[in-house]
C-alpha cells in the first residue's frame, strides 16, 4: 500500500516536473522557429531552473542578437548608395555593433598601391578629420608600417594588439581622443569577390582596467567582426566598381562631346561651354527662394541626370554633315562653288576681248568696239561683285537684289566640253534626268538643274504619327544645290533642306538617348537634352512643346545653348556678341516666348552670365550691362 502511495504521489509530481521541464525547451523551439523566420522581434523565453537548459537559451538570445546585428548592418551598408557616406556607414555600425570605442578605415589604392586613410571613428564623438590624427598614407613597404597594419593589408590574418601611448608611434593623437592611455586594437582584411585585399579595417577598445572588455577580444568575436568586414568589404568593392562606372560613363560623354566639337572648328567649345551656364543656372534656382523655383531641389540623382544631359545636348550632330554646319557662304559646299561663278564670268570677259578683235580684224570702229568691250567688262566686273556679296549672307536680301539675280542668271556663256564626262555614278544617274544637250551649248551663268536636287531617302522621312511625337517639317529634297535656289537665300546662308538637316541633329539625339539604357534615376536624359531647341509658346522644334509641357532644367538647357551661341566667337558666319548685345536679343526672345521669362530673370539677378562671361569671353566682349534696364524691357520689373 505505501508503494503505491507513493506511486499515485509520483504521477502527479511526474508530471509536474515534465511540465516544468518541457515549457523552457517549447519556448527553446517556438524562438529558434521565429529566427529561422527572421523575426528577432519575438520575446525571449525566461529563465530555467535546470542548468543546461538555461544555458541552451543564453546562447539562443546572443546567436538572435548577433543574426539580427549582422542582418541589421548589412541591410544599412547595401541600402547606401555613396561611397563616402558607406565609409562612414561601415564605421559607424561596425563600432557600433562590436561594442568598440572607436574604428578607422585605410583602403589599398588600386593605381598608387599605397594605403590611404579614409574615415575616422571615435564612438560618441562621431567622426573625426583623418590629417588631425596623423592619420596618412603609407606604402606597404615602409618601415615605419606597424605589422598589425601591414599583415591584414598584405592578405595575412586578423591581428590583436594591446599598447600604450608610448608604443602608439604616428596614432597618438587618436589615443587622446579616446582619453586613453592604453587601447585593444582588432585589425582585419577587407576582401573583395576574388578574395583581393581592398582594405584594413582596425577597431579600437579602450583599456578601463574592467576584465568584461577582454571578452570582445575572444576568438568567437573577432570571427564575428570578421564576417561583418566580409559584409563591408563586399560593399565598398561594389562602390568602388559603381564609381568606375560613372568615371568611365562621363569620360565617354565627355569624349562624345569633344569629338563633336573636334569635328568643326567652327563649333569648338560649345559641348563643353553649355554645361558650364546649365549647371551653373540650376545652382541659382536651388539656391533662389523665389516662388518659382522654392520647390525646385534636386538630389544628386537630379544632378548627375542634368551633368549628362547637359553634355549630351547636342550629340545627334555626330551624324550632321560638317559642311552643312560650317556653311559660310550660301554656294558652299564641301567647297565655295563662288570658284565656278567666278570663271564663268572670266569666259565672258575673254569673249568680250575675242569679240572686239575679230570686229577690229573685219574693219569695224576701233574706238567703238573698245567703248563696247570696257562697258561690258565694267558691267560684268560689278555683276560679279554683286553675286559675290549676295554669297556672303546677310540678315536680309531684298526682293529687288533677288530680281537683279534672276537678271545677270539670264546672260549666257558656251560650253563646248561634255559635263557627263568624269563624273560620279551617282551624279550620272541625277544629270540623267534630262537628254545631253548638243555641243557646244549656250548654258545660263546661273542655273537651278535638275542634277541639283538629291533625293530623300525612304528611311529618312518621317510621318506625322510617328512614335517618337516629332512635329516637323520635312523638305521633299535631302539637298536642293541650284545656284540661283542658294544665293537667293532670304538670310544667312543656309536653304531649308540645310536647316532641317542642321535641326534634325535634335531628332537624332533624342533617339540616340533613348536608345542607352538608362538607369530609372537617369530616364529624364533625353527630355533634358532635347529640348533645348523647343519656345515656351510650342512654336520650336523637334516636337512643339510649351512651357507647361517642359521640366525645368530643359528650359535651363534652352537660355544656356541660346545664351552659348550669341557670345560665342568661333563661327564662321558671325562674330560674337557682347553681353549687352547678346542679352538684349534674349529680350527679344523673352518677349516673344521663345524663352523662359523667369528663368532669363534668374539668370540676370543671379550674375550667372557675368560669371561665365569672365571665364570664357574675351575682354572686349565684356561691356557694361544695365542689370535694370534689361529686365524692364523684358517686363520682370519687381
Amino acid at each position: 500500500m505505501l508503494t503505491l502511495c507513493i506511486l499515485l504521489l509520483c504521477i502527479p509530481l511526474g508530471w509536474l516536473l515534465s511540465r516544468v521541464l518541457v515549457k523552457p525547451l517549447k519556448a527553446l523551439v517556438a524562438e529558434a522557429e521565429a529566427i529561422r523566420s527572421f523575426n528577432f522581434e519575438a520575446p525571449a523565453m525566461g529563465r530555467s531552473p535546470v542548468l543546461e537548459v538555461d544555458q541552451l537559451a543564453v546562447a539562443m538570445v546572443r546567436m538572435k542578437d548577433t543574426l539580427a546585428s549582422f542582418l541589421e548592418i548589412t541591410a544599412s551598408l547595401s541600402a547606401e548608395n555613396r561611397f563616402d557616406a558607406l565609409l562612414r556607414r561601415v564605421l559607424e555600425e561596425t563600432v557600433t555593433i562590436s561594442e568598440a570605442s572607436g574604428g578607422f578605415i585605410y583602403l589599398l589604392d588600386a593605381t598608387s598601391g599605397r594605403l590611404e586613410p579614409n574615415g575616422l571613428f571615435l564612438g560618441k564623438k562621431g567622426e573625426h578629420d583623418l590629417e588631425g590624427h596623423g592619420l596618412r598614407s603609407h606604402a606597404l613597404n615602409d618601415d615605419d608600417l606597424p605589422d598589425w597594419l601591414r599583415l591584414p593589408a598584405s592578405g595575412g590574418s586578423s591581428q590583436l594588439r594591446t599598447f600604450g601611448y608610448d608604443q602608439a608611434d604616428g596614432f597618438r593623437q587618436v589615443l587622446q581622443s579616446l582619453e586613453s592611455p592604453r587601447v585593444h586594437l582588432v585589425s582585419t582584411g577587407l576582401h573583395n569577390r576574388q578574395g583581393d585585399t581592398v582594405g584594413v579595417l582596425v577597431l579600437l577598445h579602450r583599456d578601463t582596467g574592467d576584465g568584461t572588455e577582454l571578452a570582445m577580444l575572444k576568438p568567437e568575436r573577432i570571427a564575428f567582426v570578421e564576417a561583418i568586414s566580409g559584409v563591408a568589404a563586399l560593399c565598398i568593392e561594389s562602390q568602388r566598381l559603381l564609381e568606375k562606372q560613372k568615371q568611365l560613363l562621363d569620360a565617354f560623354i565627355q569624349l562624345i562631346a569633344g569629338a563633336i566639337d573636334a569635328k568643326s572648328p567652327y563649333t569648338g567649345g560649345h559641348c563643353q561651354r553649355v554645361p558650364e551656364i546649365t549647371l551653373a543656372l540650376a545652382r541659382a534656382a536651388a539656391a533662389s527662394d523665389e516662388p518659382p523655383f522654392h520647390t525646385y531641389n534636386p538630389s544628386d540623382e537630379d544632378w548627375e541626370a542634368l551633368h549628362i544631359a547637359a553634355w549630351l545636348h547636342d550629340c545627334g550632330k555626330v551624324t550632321t554633315p560638317e559642311y552643312v554646319v560650317d556653311k559660310a557662304t550660301k554656294l558652299e559646299t564641301l567647297y565655295d562653288r563662288i570658284h565656278e561663278v567666278r570663271m564663268r564670268f572670266e569666259v565672258l570677259k575673254r569673249d568680250a576681248w575675242v569679240r572686239y578683235w575679230q570686229a577690229v580684224a573685219q574693219g569695224a570702229d576701233e574706238p567703238g568696239q573698245a567703248q563696247l568691250r570696257d562697258e561690258l567688262l565694267a558691267a560684268l566686273d560689278e555683276e560679279f561683285a554683286f553675286i559675290a556679296r549676295s554669297n556672303l549672307g546677310g540678315e536680309f536680301m531684298a526682293e529687288e537684289d533677288q530680281q537683279r539675280l534672276q537678271r545677270i542668271a539670264s546672260r549666257t556663256w558656251s560650253r563646248t566640253l561634255d559635263d557627263r564626262l568624269g563624273v560620279s555614278w551617282e551624279e550620272a544617274q541625277r544629270m540623267a534626268r534630262t537628254p545631253p544637250r548638243p555641243l557646244p551649248a549656250e548654258e545660263p551663268l546661273l542655273a537651278d538643274r535638275p542634277e541639283h536636287l538629291l533625293e530623300r531617302p525612304e528611311g529618312e522621312r518621317m510621318t506625322a504619327d510617328n512614335p517618337w511625337g516629332f512635329k516637323l517639317e520635312v523638305p521633299t529634297h535631302k539637298f536642293n544645290r541650284g545656284e540661283l535656289h542658294n544665293l537667293s537665300i532670304a538670310r544667312g546662308t543656309l536653304t531649308a533642306e540645310e536647316r532641317y538637316i542642321i535641326n534634325h541633329h535634335i531628332v537624332q539625339t533624342i533617339l540616340m538617348l533613348n536608345r542607352l539604357p538608362f538607369p530609372p534615376h537617369l530616364k529624364d536624359v533625353a527630355e533634358i537634352a532635347g529640348g533645348h531647341h523647343e519656345k515656351m509658346d510650342g512654336s520650336g522644334y523637334p516636337k512643339r512643346l510649351s512651357r507647361e509641357q517642359m521640366s525645368l532644367p530643359a528650359r535651363m538647357m534652352a537660355i544656356a545653348d541660346i545664351f552659348e551661341a550669341l557670345t560665342a566667337v568661333d563661327r564662321p558666319y558671325k562674330k560674337g556678341k557682347t553681353l549687352s548685345e547678346a542679352l538684349g536679343i534674349m529680350v527679344g526672345m523673352c518677349k516673344g516666348a521663345h524663352i523662359d521669362p523667369e528663368l532669363f530673370g534668374l539668370f540676370i539677378r543671379s550674375g550667372v552670365y557675368r560669371d561665365y562671361a569672365e571665364r570664357f569671353l574675351r575682354p572686349e566682349q565684356i561691356d557694361a550691362v544695365d542689370e535694370g534696364s534689361i529686365l524692364e524691357r523684358a517686363g520682370l520689373a519687381s
